[in-house]
């Protein structure tokens, strides 16, 4: 019944609108920001409280009213006095930087940026560094900031075709969460009603999955996701039932959501491929109404944008099922060093030098100031060694440690990832370049790498340097396949670099922050070239011509399948396809100022 009254909607609507975008009814007082106007606005229809009621009763009580993750901490709360509740206080502090923790909360973000408007101030933060700071909560008043004031608890296809109906009736922007594991906020949008897929937890292991009506593609060893799966869950599972799943490197990354849609990058995809190469079937509400099963056989355009036309835009993903591997062991090099600044032109170049050699012996991994941490599914632990010769003997000839370990996957995760994730409760923004192959391959441009990530570690910190970890060296793919940026089957590193700042920071002191990420990544773009290409999920918020660094010669036929899924644009976000541009998401800061 939801189905044919939202398709009935979306006729008159399109009438109406002659194929136009909704704009979303929200008001956001500016006057923290004098670069743009005062005031933007969108009136609320007038019976907007009388469908929030309706909404609630279609889908069984499911409507949540939000508040901000940290206001058991407050005694203020926009603007009216409230209690402060102790005890639950104690538990956010203590666990302010925990991802299970965050995981649960709707509200949350695993970078809390994304929990407030930055551009008018409006938040509700801790002190990232001493959360029990009592300068960040005393006599200070905590607002919602860019957190959705209603969201549903999502648990069947019925709940997200409601949204739908609701957000076309009353002209309501939508916005989308799983885990909020985003560095872009895409999870978050102030003035919209959100969809939390955190409960869609079930997992399925198949001995032998054939995808929905392709009865002649044969069967795979697959697990099935719910939308609400981290990973952390599913590699439990799978070590559970013998198997190797392929994936990202957070605990908190779900599993169906952004990351997988984005590309989906992890440090066994030098082998084994991107997580859009993997992906066998997934089960989507698209904006038209539909609960569709997007696969090689059914609906083959959407499946083709939602691996890789990024999360949040064409539908609501409620499951997915992955292609997995045979528990196999790992070689692990684990090799630590603290380098000086004199010494770190020597273990760069040794970085840049044998990073060809190692793609082709099937290495990823990543290097940072704590060390670099590399894995292998292909080589002998004798072959392991002896291809790390040179880094070994760096690390050994200025003080480090060198380790090397055969492991399963699961005891591999449980035993570094907790160190070696990115991490959460902090305010911190990060751009990013897939680097070419061919880069390496010459003298010149091996000397222009290693002078990029010298001046990298001048301006900003030491480099997070990805060699390997997500650029799909041995599984290259059909060309046209997946919907990600072709630059993905060319790149040898993806190279990240990242920048803090403070919870009671200005907004000038936050563009500056934001502006010297953005700074940087351009610097990488001189020396990848300017259509070397990025990975969606982790690049600069501000990216110049994000449409050709995200997807390149994709982008139009993208374009395409939005439209036709969704004729009135009810999903969008930051920079995604359909974003409905800047002036739609007033809570980003401009840095043209």
């Amino acid at each position: 019944m939801r189905r044919a009254a939202l398709k009935s909607l979306l006729v008159a609507l399109v009438a109406r609108t002659a194929g136009g975008l909704l704009q979303p009814p929200v008001c956001f007082d500016l006057d923290q920001d004098v670069s743009v106007d005062q005031q933007v606005c969108w009136e609320l229809p007038a019976n907007y409280t009388y469908e929030l009621g309706s909404l609630n009763a279609t889908i069984d009580g499911r409507l949540r009213t939000s508040s901000p993750f940290s206001l058991p901490c407050f005694s203020n709360y926009n603007g009216i006095s409230v209690d402060r509740d102790e005890q639950l206080c104690s538990q956010i502090q203590t666990n302010y930087r925990n991802h299970a923790f965050r995981v649960d909360s709707f509200s949350s973000s695993m970078n809390p940026q994304y929990e407030t408007c930055i551009a008018t101030g409006s938040q509700c933060l801790l002190d990232w560094r001493n959360p029990r700071n009592p300068e960040a909560n005393n006599g200070i008043s905590c607002e919602l900031g860019g957190v959705a004031e209603f969201y549903i608890d999502v648990h069947n296809p019925g709940d997200v075709q409601a949204a739908y109906l609701f957000a076309a009736k009353t002209n309501t922007p939508l916005s989308i969460k799983n885990t909020g594991h985003d560095f872009m906020g895409r999870s978050h949008r102030r003035g919209s009603l959100g969809l939390w897929t955190h409960n869609l937890d079930a997992m399925t292991y198949h001995p032998a999955f054939t995808p929905e009506s392709c009865d002649d593609s044969g069967s795979f060893r697959a697990i099935t996701v719910g939308a609400g799966v981290t990973f952390d869950q599913v590699y439990k599972f799978a070590h559970d039932n013998d198997v190797l799943f392929i994936g990202g490197y957070s605990q908190s990354v779900g599993v169906s959501g952004g990351w997988l849609m984005g590309g989906g990058h992890g440090v066994l995809s030098p082998v084994f491929g991107l997580g859009v190469d993997r992906v066998l079937q997934i089960k989507i509400v698209t904006p038209d109404g539909e609960y569709r099963t997007a696969n090689a056989c059914q609906n083959p355009d959407l499946f083709w944008a939602l691996r890789g036309g990024g999360g949040g835009t064409f539908g609501v993903v409620l499951e997915s099922t992955h292609l997995v591997e045979p528990n196999i062991p790992i070689q692990i090099a684990n090799i630590s060093y603290n380098p000086a600044p004199a010494q770190q032109r020597e273990f760069f170049e040794i970085l840049v030098n044998d990073s060809v050699r190692w793609a082709g012996l099937g290495w990823g991994g990543h290097a940072n100031r704590r060390g670099l941490v590399y894995m292998n599914p292909l080589l002998s632990p004798t072959e392991a060694q002896e291809s790390m010769g040179n880094m070994t003997a760096f690390a050994r000839s200025h003080g480090g440690s060198v380790n090397f370990n055969t492991l399963p996957w699961y005891d591999f995760f449980e035993r570094y990832i907790t160190e070696e994730q990115a991490p959460v409760g902090t305010l911190v923004t990060l751009g990013s370049r897939l680097i070419p192959k061919a880069n390496f391959q010459t003298e010149a441009g091996r000397a222009q790498l290693v002078e990029l990530l010298i001046k990298q570690s001048a301006a900003l910190g030491f480099p997070n340097i990805i060699p390997l970890a997500g650029t799909p060296m041995s599984r290259l793919g059909v060309p046209g396949e997946t919907s990600v940026t072709p630059k993905w089957r060319s790149a040898l590193w993806h190279l990240v670099t990242t920048a803090w700042w403070n919870y009671n920071s200005t907004l000038e002191e936050i563009r500056g922050t934001y502006g010297r990420v953005h700074d940087m990544v351009q610097e990488m773009r001189k020396v990848a070239g300017p259509d070397s290409g990025v990975y969606m999920n982790e690049g600069d918020v501000y990216e110049t011509n994000h449409e050709e660094a995200y997807w390149g010669e994709n982008y139009a036929r993208l374009v395409q399948v939005k439209r036709k899924y969704d004729p009135l644009g009810l999903l969008a976000c930051w920079n995604c396809i359909g974003s409905q541009g800047a002036a739609a998401f007033p809570c980003y800061p401009r840095l043209d100022v």
